[in-house]
């Protein structure tokens, strides 16, 4: 019965739209075609006319009565009725049968109404209409109380243009205000008109940004049991929001969350995501430590040009997130950050001062490897020209760094040292034959150690060490060989490059170089280093040339293999001449579709030590695309002395996701999976499916992370309503 009304009164209140609109266009061509814009008028404005249109009218002394197709208009506000009594004094309305009252935007259809033409108040009973931007109401009583400010009482509202609309909310009152939001007590949330959510307060936004409760989230699945997440959103100004959020999860515990992001005037912005979750007591067994999450990302403009960014990712139990993050990209990524970032550019220098502490955690080894600078200044002099052709720059820092494992820390083992490093360096470009460039550096290295290593017992020790070498390097690019391609219109479209290449680098020997302290080892690197790089660049319409191919191969010769990087690894009790051979492949045709793959080849071990794949077609903008992504990785060198170590460093993975529309049914599904080759099994699998009906969106979303023991399968629902958000989501998101 309630659902007939509703589509009755509708269909009234829409014809009574049709009319409004009809009427509405002239009277405003009225009182605004041709007319002038005074700047500055000296008396105030006339008040506006009441005019009143009616098939029958008569007075008695200050009162009007009209019967019949009664009209009135006052200014921009429009009134229609069977009925209608006038008081000329105060401007008091009583309009009854079939009111229709429509001003500016909005739009009123009751069977009662009592208005006060100057004052805009007034109180209509078994109203229906329309609030800007989209939303349609009907109330038994409406109030306004004042220009921007209704309040409503026994009400149905909804975002939904259909006759029979497909959500909608029942309520015992609301207080609307225009163009800002709603709000409604005891509200029940209607599916056609099966009541499917109670809520005893709700805000519901009628701009892009407004304060109130988002749509909450519901599921069940793995230990979790049943779970229940809700957010609010607090527009606090135009600059700034938060977002605070409670998860339940009945057989595990809460979670609580806030989201705070800001953003200010000359570049200063940044976000806060703050997380903590207390797990619920059982019986007989041992209390389970809280967690806690702190993600913080800042970039400040200060004074002078200079530069402050700083990032924190910190959790304090890689367990809980491993458990519960419903992000499995960032389940599986144990790491700390802190780091604090202070620079300055000017035209040809560059002040930067860092400190910072990285933290990876090995759950094979349950330790964690830990590095950290407190703090790192660097001062950089870029190439500066001091005679034809001969370039000038400097590179500088001092550091003081720490290196281990947490449990060296705690032992107080780590490899810790302090330096200050000066390299000024020469260097000579060579450019004259345009197939052929070429660029001499020499530079030289000053470093000074706070620490250094006993050479009798190879513990450190606070002798200061002072170094110094020189490193030597030539670089030849070329010869270059090349083809144009023409186009049908005669001009040239693609161009193909051959890119030669040949490093030449001398590093002389450093003196007590057994003394440095380091995290692997001190080397020195005297080598060449060759391959040979291939493009193709297109010529666009605009003509910019675009680099749409590019394939690269390249290795490095160890002239001095007892002291390079590959001394640690020897093959056979000899190390190692040559490095991996490396490739590079990039494949960028269009907009919509990108090829990126690297590989490395052990030359001694004859298997490829690292694979990596990616590639995307379509746009997930658009909602249809596909990325697909494959890693691998061996580390030969270590495995060739320590087969144990194969397990710690080898991986091999592959991971696609996508998404795609289904035409003509309003359903958007994005799939995801990730799959481990080298143990032959699925690591997660996730899918999301959003039903757009037409003003409503259902969305069901299903993940299956394999890892857990058991494998934990999670299911979770929520509702799109118009202009309503969906809670935020503190613990992952679906996607890379």
């Amino acid at each position: 019965m309630a659902a007939r009304l509703f589509r009755r009164v509708r269909t009234r209140l829409i014809a009574g739209l049709c009319l409004a609109a009809a009427l509405v266009p002239s009277v405003l061509l009225a009182q605004t075609a041709d007319a002038p814009k005074p700047a500055a008028p000296a008396v105030a404005e006339t008040p506006p006319e009441v005019r009143i249109v009616a098939a029958r009218q008569e007075r008695s002394g200050d009162r009007v009565y009209a019967t019949g197709d009664v009209e009135i208009r006052y200014g921009g506000f429009l009134l229609f009725a069977d009925r209608v009594e006038y008081d000329l004094g105060t401007k008091d309305v009583l309009a009854e049968g079939n009111v229709v009252a429509q001003s500016g935007g909005e739009v009123i259809r009751a069977e009662r109404m009592v208005y006060n033409l100057e004052t805009g108040r007034g109180t209509v009973s078994r109203a229906s209409g329309l609030v800007q931007p989209s939303v349609l109401f009907e109330a038994e009583t409406l109030e306004r109380k004042r220009d921007d400010l209704y309040s409503l009482s026994k009400a149905r509202l909804t975002a939904c243009a259909q006759p029979n609309p497909r959500w909608s909310f029942s309520l015992a009152r609301a207080d609307i205000r225009k163009d800002d939001s709603i709000e409604m007590w005891d509200a029940v949330v209607r599916i056609k008109s099966v009541p499917v959510l109670y809520l005893p307060y709700l805000r519901y936004p009628l701009k892009e940004r407004a304060t109130g409760f988002l749509m909450p989230r519901i599921g069940f699945g793995g230990e979790k049991g049943f779970f229940f997440s809700q957010s609010f959103y607090w527009a606090m100004a135009p600059n700034m929001d938060a977002t605070v959020g409670v998860d339940v999860y009945l057989a595990r515990g809460t979670g609580a969350g806030l989201q705070y992001r800001y953003l200010f005037p000359g570049g200063t912005k940044g976000d806060l995501d703050l997380y903590y979750f207390v797990f619920k007591k059982e019986a007989g067994a041992a209390s389970r430590a809280r967690s806690s999450i702190v993600r913080f990302n800042q970039t400040v403009a200060l004074p002078l040009g200079f530069t402050l960014v700083a990032n924190v990712d910190y959790q304090s139990s890689y367990a809980f997130l491993r458990q519960y993050d419903n992000n499995f990209q960032r389940a599986l990524s144990y790491n700390r950050t802190f780091q604090v970032y202070l620079s300055r550019s000017w035209r040809r220098f560059n002040l930067s001062a860092q400190a910072s502490r990285f933290e990876t955690y090995f759950s094979q080894l349950g330790d964690s490897n830990v590095s950290t600078s407190l703090p790192q200044v660097t001062f950089n002099v870029f190439k500066t020209r001091l005679f034809a052709p001969l370039f000038f720059s400097l590179a500088s820092s001092y550091s003081r760094w720490q290196y281990g494992w947490k449990s060296q820390y705690e032992a107080g083992t780590e490899r810790r040292s302090s330096r200050l490093t000066l390299s000024p360096a020469l260097s000579l470009p060579f450019s004259s034959i345009p197939w052929l460039t070429a660029t001499t550096t020499v530079t030289a290295n000053l470093n000074y150690y706070g620490q250094s290593l006993d050479p009798a017992t190879g513990g450190i020790v606070a002798d200061p060490l002072f170094t110094r070498n020189v490193v030597a390097a030539v670089e030849i690019v070329g010869p270059v060989f090349f083809r144009l391609f023409y186009g049908r219109d005669g001009r040239a479209r693609l161009k193909s490059l051959i890119e030669p290449y040949v490093t030449y680098t001398y590093d002389s020997p450093t003196n007590d170089s057994d003394r440095i302290v380091t995290n692997y080892g001190f080397f020195r690197y005297h080598q060449v280093s060759y391959g040979v790089t291939g493009r193709f660049l297109f010529k666009a319409r605009d003509e910019r040339a675009v680099e749409v191919f590019s394939l690269g191969l390249g290795q490095t010769y160890y002239l001095s293999p007892e002291d390079g990087p590959l001394s640690n690894f020897p093959v056979d009790g000899v190390a190692p001449r040559f490095s991996e051979l490396t490739g590079t492949l990039r494949f960028y045709p269009q907009n919509q579709f990108s090829l990126d793959a690297s590989v490395a080849y052990n030359p001694y071990y004859g298997n490829l030590s690292s694979l990596r794949l990616g590639a995307t077609a379509g746009s997930k903008a658009e909602g249809e695309f596909l990325t697909l992504s494959w890693f691998k990785s061996r580390n030969s060198w270590i495995a060739g002395i320590d087969p144990a170590l194969i397990a710690l460093y080898n991986r091999d993975q592959i991971g696609a996701f996508g998404g795609f529309r289904l035409p003509g049914i309003g359903v958007d599904l994005q799939l995801e999976a990730d799959y481990n080759i080298k143990d032959a099994k699925l690591l997660y699998t996730g899918g999301q499916l959003t039903y757009h009906y037409q003003c409503l969106d259902f969305l069901v979303d299903l993940r299956v992370f394999y890892y857990r023991v058991p494998a934990d399968v999670q299911v979770r629902f929520s509702l799109g309503l118009g202009a309503i958000g969906k809670t935020l989501d503190f613990l992952g998101g679906f996607g890379f």
